[in-house]
């Protein structure tokens, strides 16, 4: 098997199984926070419709202080390291952790200064000690993303995959108790969410710690690479501009999600009022949608978002030393797992959605499962496309042309929000626009995005290898999965079940289409006697 091959399948292995743990974990931690109410009142999911209120206002901050940066510096440095100069991959973890740093603290104090603006903005008062209570947390985890992306570009995808872990279960520890105190003993619903927030914060601390020690540990072992006499140190001026022009494209692409997510959230509820639901029914409806869909959807992309951390390194230290048959050999692999993850993912998902939503939300009442079943169905469609949209950004990216996936993506976000704003205000429709509108979305980026990949690096779009074959592994799993389904009845046993044999089958048919290779299986195998 090719060495940049085992390299890719390595990262993603890791960052994949890391990212699902990561998102269980949030799952599992999204449904006691959906159980806080108020002492005496029955009805759950106060501390978390507050809670998402606040997050996505957040996330948007964070992806526009360090969305770009910390993938550039992953890319300089693999440029550099390709080269065998060290001195300059070093320098520019450098110069990104004073930006990354600065940048962070930036936004931070924004959040503070700008409580008000923000309260207003969502249009519920009790907000207002949530977000000073993740404000901290976009500074935090800048700093992280800087130590992340110089380790990613030495294509060591372990530490980020620790650092990760460290989040989630620190969340789970810290936020839930602190939520409890801030609702039970203080008989507050804004503290309660504030907790649950402020929780977050102290995750990302205690990840931010353990980045750093590490990095003091590997420094001996980093400076001991190899040094190419030839190279000549660039300035930090020189360094920051280059990091300035890669990242901007890239951090306005990682926008764009996060900002049509806040427009969802200012939007959604006032179209579905338009459509004829009450204020009550529109904001149980959006919080179905976000604490159980969007969560649940998000534990497959994380597989997703794995090949995306992987590509650009890998295809840009090939790109850096003009092995073009090299970059290819990345863009097939990235693209044959895109699909080989998301089909699978998709299809189950889909046709388990009702039972996968029991599952985990069985303090629900059945009006509301009912209608997380119905949103899920659809919404697991946009997992294959999602995972695809992220290979064949990050591919682009590590080919220099990270503007491409910046303007696709606005191209897409815009179609999602005329859908949303058209679908979601219509009668009958309501919430149910929310996942056309997205699968709308990531089919335009998507299909825009492969023609270039194709086009730049002068090779044929495989429908063979990347689609025929793994959707019909998937679609063989689908009739199995949906007889299972019919046979057996309903329950959690029943449910892993058909999850499990689900998997074998899609394994086992993908073996037999090919479209999982022997030279997978071989490094399946090799990873599984390293770790015996």
């Amino acid at each position: 098997m090719p060495k940049q091959v085992k390299s890719v399948a390595k990262g993603i292995s890791i960052l994949g199984i890391a990212g699902i743990i990561c998102k269980v974990i949030g799952l599992l931690f999204s449904i006691p926070l959906n159980m806080l109410s108020e002492p005496g009142v029955a009805e759950s999911g106060k501390v978390a419709n507050l809670f998402y209120l606040v997050y996505p206002t957040y996330t948007l901050l964070l992806t526009i202080s360090d969305a770009g940066l910390p993938v550039a510096v992953s890319r300089m440095v693999a440029d550099y390291l390709a080269r065998d100069d060290a001195r300059n991959a070093r320098n520019t973890f450098r110069v990104a952790l004073k930006m990354l740093a600065v940048i962070g603290a930036f936004f931070s104090i924004i959040m503070v200064l700008m409580n008000s603006v923000l309260v207003n903005m969502v249009g519920v008062q009790q907000t207002s000690m949530g977000f000073y209570a993740i404000a901290p947390c976009v500074m935090i985890v800048c700093i992280i993303s800087a130590f992340r992306g110089f380790i990613q570009g030495q294509q060591n995808m372990l530490p980020t995959a620790i650092s990760q872990l460290i989040e989630q279960v620190g969340k789970v520890v810290l936020s839930l108790p602190l939520a409890y105190i801030g609702l039970h003993q203080y008989h507050s619903l804004e503290l309660g969410a504030a907790g649950a927030l402020f929780g977050i914060t102290l995750a990302e601390i205690i990840s931010m710690i353990y980045m750093i020690i590490r990095h003091k540990v590997k420094k001996p072992e980093y400076n001991a690479l190899p040094q190419n006499p030839d190279t000549k140190p660039v300035s930090g001026r020189v360094l920051l501009r280059r990091l300035i022009i890669i990242s901007i494209p890239i951090t306005i692409s990682a926008c764009i999600i996060p900002f049509s997510q806040f427009i969802d959230s200012a939007m959604m509820i006032k179209r579905m009022i338009t459509a004829g639901l009450t204020q009550a029914a529109a904001e149980d409806a959006y919080g179905a949608f976000t604490s159980a869909v969007i969560r649940l959807i998000n534990i497959p992309t994380a597989l997703a978002l794995a090949i995306s951390v992987t590509l650009v390194p890998s295809v840009s230290s090939r790109y850096a030393v003009k092995d073009m048959d090299g970059v290819r050999q990345e863009i097939n692999t990235g693209m044959r797992y895109a699909f080989l993850i998301g089909f699978p993912c998709s299809v189950g998902m889909s046709l388990l959605a009702g039972r996968i939503v029991s599952f985990f939300y069985f303090t629900w009442s059945d009006a509301r499962i009912q209608l997380a079943s119905e949103l899920l169905t659809f919404s697991a469609m946009t997992v294959v496309l999602f995972t695809a949209v992220q290979a064949t950004s990050s591919i682009l990216q590590g080919l220099r042309k990270q503007k491409i996936p910046m303007y696709t993506m606005l191209i897409g976000v815009a179609v999602k929000i005329l859908l949303n704003y058209i679908l979601i205000g219509t009668p009958g429709i309501d919430i149910h626009g929310g996942p056309f509108a997205s699968i709308a979305c990531y089919s335009v980026v998507m299909i825009i995005n492969s023609i270039y990949v194709c086009r730049i690096a002068k090779m044929k779009f495989r429908w063979m290898t990347w689609i025929i074959r793994p959707g019909l592994a998937a679609a063989i799993m689908g009739v199995v999965i949906y007889i299972m389904k019919t046979l057996l009845p309903g329950g959690r046993i029943t449910t892993i079940l058909c999850v499990i044999i689900g998997m074998v089958v899609f394994f086992g048919a993908a073996i037999l289409l090919k479209a999982v290779t022997k030279n997978d299986l071989n490094a399946i195998l090799r990873r599984r006697k390293k770790t015996a």
